[in-house]
This record gives C-alpha cells, sequence and structure tokens, in this order.
C-alpha cells in the first residue's frame, strides 16, 4: 500500500528511563501496548502518517530516545532536525518531574529554536498512585509556553490526541 503525504515531520521523545517513552510510540503508532520493555539503548524509530485535514497528510518520523544518563551524549545528536520534542514525565514518580528542568534545559540547548515541545505526564491510569498534580505538570506547562497533555499509554487516553494535536499547530504554522 502506498502513502502520499505532505509533509515529514520529526518527532523526538525524551524524559528519564522507564516513564513510558518507549510504550507512548508503541501505543501510537501500533495501537498497542506491551507492559514488559526493555529500556532503550541509544535510540529507537517509528512511524505514522495522520490526516491533518481532508486533503493532506502528514507522515510523523518519531525518535524514542534513551533516558539513562550515560546516553545523554548520544540522543543530543538527535535533537538536530526534530520539529517537534513530547517531554515525557512518570506521574507516579515526582523526581521524573523534578528532574523536567534539566532535559528542558538541554533541548533548548542543542534543537530548533521554535520546536513545539508538548509536557507529558504519563502513567495516567495509575491515579491511585500519583505524585505529581495535574495542576503542577499545567502549571509548568504554561511557565514554559508548552503544550500539556497527560496520558496513559496502557489504555491509549490521550495518545493519539498528544500527536495529532502537536500535528496540526505545526502543520498550520508552515
Amino acid at each position: 500500500m502506498s502513502y502520499s503525504y505532505a509533509y515529514v515531520f520529526k518527532y523526538i521523545i525524551v524524559g528519564d528511563s522507564s516513564v513510558g517513552k518507549s510504550c507512548l510510540l508503541l501505543q501510537f503508532t501500533d495501537q498497542r501496548f506491551k507492559a514488559a520493555h526493555d529500556l532503550t539503548i541509544g535510540v529507537e524509530f517509528g512511524s505514522r502518517t495522520i490526516e491533518v485535514d481532508k486533503n493532506n497528510q502528514v507522515k510523523l518520523q518519531i525518535w524514542d530516545t534513551a533516558g539513562q544518563e550515560s546516553f545523554r551524549s548520544i540522543t543530543r545528536s538527535y535533537y538536530r532536525g526534530a520539529i517537534c520534542a513530547l517531554l515525557v514525565y512518570d506521574i507516579t514518580r515526582k523526581y521524573t518531574f523534578q528532574n523536567l528542568v534539566r532535559w528542558l534545559e538541554e533541548m533548548l540547548e542543542h534543537a530548533y529554536q521554535r520546536m513545539t515541545i508538548v509536557l507529558v505526564g504519563n502513567k495516567k491510569d495509575l491515579e491511585s498512585e500519583r505524585e505529581v498534580s495535574y495542576e503542577e505538570g499545567l502549571e509548568f506547562a504554561k511557565r514554559n509556553k508548552l503544550i500539556f497533555f497527560e496520558t496513559s499509554a496502557k489504555t491509549s487516553e490521550n495518545v493519539t490526541e498528544t500527536f495529532t494535536h502537536a500535528t496540526r499547530i505545526i502543520y498550520n504554522n508552515v
């Protein structure tokens, strides 16, 4: 089957280890969840074409980066050419939220200046274990001029909406 698309947008997914970056990618590209995941070594890649309006489709090339400190120098090079970044934290682990400042600083240093950045609070399905409130995430996003979504890669809640919303914003700006 052949697909035609108006644009190709490169997305990068960043954040601490085990916040669900690979699960978000898998849920978005394959509409499935895999509970047991090996740690990402370096970077993984996925793609999906989505319709942005009746006549146009956009192909998303999504780079899922390793969250471990030992891979940080490798992942920095993947910012190059990215038009959108998903900055992911785990709502059940406060320190992953606290580390967002460092991730955002690195991103702003190495990425395209006008890159669209989406803050993603993942693991919404674990509401009873929540350590970061929705309001805290929203406040961080507002303060840093980011788009904000809470998602569950497990149940797929807001996963497609997150990617689609960012894509429509970028598409309308192109």
